[in-house]
C-alpha cells in the first residue's frame, strides 16, 4: 500500500545518468521534474511521442480525489490530495517554460441524480463522510435547485446536487504535448518506437543493452510480467461537440449502475465516459457503451442530442490486483505502476515518491564515493 511521500529537496547531479521507461503521463512528469533538477535523462517509448497510444492519451484528465473516494480506499484519497497541492506549482512552472496553457482548471465538480436515484447522492455523501469522519461533510456541500443553476445553470433541471469545490481537471491532450516540449528543451535523449526491458542499472532494447545509474520503469502495461498481478482494466470515452450546452466544470450523473462523467473541454467540446471493463480488449467501443453513454449525457441536457460525436477513445488502465498504485524500488531499478483509473489524479505524488527514492540513492552513492 502506498505511504504519502514526505518531500525532501533533490540535490541535482548532472553527472547521473538515469533511464526513463514508458513516455505516458508517470514518464514525461518524471523526465522533466528530473531533467529540470539536472539529472541526465533519456527517455523511452515503444510507440509515439507525438502521437501516444497510452491511456493518460485516453482519459479525460479529471483530479477528483473526493469523487473517487465513493468507491476507493482512502489511500486513493490521501495520495490525490497530495497531488492536488502540487498540481497548480507544477502547471504554472510548465506553462512559464513552455510558453502554452494546458487549461488547467480548479473550479470544483458536481454531481446530480435523477429523481429516482436521488438516494445516490445520499448514499455519496454517507460513504465520503464514513471514509473521512466528521471532516467528510465539510468537503463537500449540498446544492438546491437555484443554488445549483446559479453554478452551473446549464443543471437548472436537477432539484439537488453536490458540489465538491477542490476538484480540479486538466487538458491531457495540452499538457502530454506541453511536458514533451519541456522536455525536449531540457535536452532529454528521446527514443521513440523503442520497446525496452528493464533490469538494474541497464535497459534493453532491439539493438543491444544500454548502462544507466538507475532505471525508471513507467511502462504501464507494457510492464507485464514484471509487476505481480498487473493487468489491463478496459475504459471507454467518447467526445461530442455542441455549442448548445456550456458546462463550466466537470459534472458527475450518479446511478445505481455507473457514474458517467461529463468534462467539458474548449471548443465546445466534451468528453464523456463511464466504463470499467474487466478486458484487456482494445478493439473499438461497444454499441451498449456508446448508447449508454449517449443517453446518459441526453439525459443531463436535451440539447446535448444534436451534439456530434467527434472522438471515440478506448483504452486500457493497468492496474493490480487490489487497483493500489506500487513503487518497488531496488538497487538500479525503481518500478511505478498501477495507477489504473487515476492517472492524473496520482501522478503528482507518485513522482515524488520516486524523487525521494532516488535522493535516497544519490545520498548512498555520495557516501561511498
Amino acid at each position: 500500500m502506498p505511504q504519502l511521500p514526505v518531500r525532501k529537496e533533490v540535490v541535482a547531479h548532472a553527472e547521473l545518468n538515469i533511464a526513463i521507461a514508458g513516455a505516458g503521463l508517470m514518464g514525461r512528469l518524471l523526465a522533466w521534474r528530473l531533467s529540470t533538477e539536472g539529472y541526465r535523462v533519456s527517455l523511452f517509448d515503444a510507440g509515439s511521442l507525438d502521437n501516444p497510444s497510452g491511456a493518460c492519451h485516453t482519459a479525460a484528465g479529471m483530479i477528483s480525489p473526493l469523487s473517487e473516494l465513493f468507491h476507493c480506499p482512502l489511500p486513493i484519497y490521501e495520495l490525490g490530495m497530495h497531488s492536488l497541492q502540487n498540481w497548480p506549482r507544477w502547471v504554472a512552472q510548465l506553462e512559464q517554460e513552455v510558453g502554452v496553457s494546458v487549461d488547467y482548471r480548479q473550479s470544483g465538480s458536481v454531481l446530480v441524480a435523477h429523481p429516482q436515484d436521488r438516494s445516490e447522492l445520499l448514499q455519496f455523501q454517507q460513504e465520503l463522510t464514513a471514509k473521512l469522519g466528521g471532516a467528510g461533510g465539510d468537503q463537500l456541500r449540498w446544492l438546491d435547485s437555484r443554488g445549483l443553476s446559479a453554478l452551473e445553470p446549464e443543471l437548472d433541471r436537477f432539484e439537488q446536487g453536490l458540489f465538491l469545490a477542490s476538484e480540479a481537471d486538466v487538458d491531457n491532450r495540452k499538457l502530454l504535448p506541453a511536458l514533451l516540449q519541456a522536455v525536449m528543451q531540457n535536452g532529454v535523449r528521446l527514443y521513440e518506437h523503442t520497446a525496452v526491458e528493464c533490469a538494474p542499472n541497464e535497459v534493453l532494447t532491439a539493438r543491444g543493452s544500454e548502462a544507466f545509474d538507475l532505471v525508471i520503469d513507467a511502462r504501464g502495461l507494457g510492464a507485464n510480467g514484471a509487476i505481480h498481478g498487473l493487468r489491463g482494466v478496459r475504459g471507454e470515452v467518447m467526445v461530442v461537440e455542441t455549442a448548445e450546452v456550456q458546462l463550466q466544470r466537470p459534472v458527475r450523473l450518479l446511478h445505481p449502475r455507473y457514474q458517467l462523467y461529463a468534462v467539458p473541454r474548449a471548443n465546445h467540446q466534451t468528453v464523456i465516459g463511464a466504463t470499467e471493463i474487466e478486458s484487456e480488449d482494445m478493439s473499438p467501443i461497444s454499441l451498449r457503451s456508446s448508447m449508454e453513454l449517449s443517453s446518459a449525457l441526453y439525459s443531463i441536457h436535451p440539447a446535448f442530442a444534436e451534439a456530434r460525436v467527434i472522438e471515440t477513445r478506448v483504452n486500457c488502465r493497468p492496474a493490480t490486483m487490489d487497483n493500489l498504485p506500487v513503487v518497488e524500488s531496488e538497487p538500479g531499478l525503481i518500478r511505478v505502476n498501477g495507477l489504473f483509473r487515476h492517472g492524473y489524479l496520482l501522478a503528482p505524488a507518485l513522482v515524488l515518491q520516486v524523487e525521494d527514492a532516488l535522493s535516497k540513492l544519490t545520498q548512498e552513492t555520495e557516501q561511498v564515493t
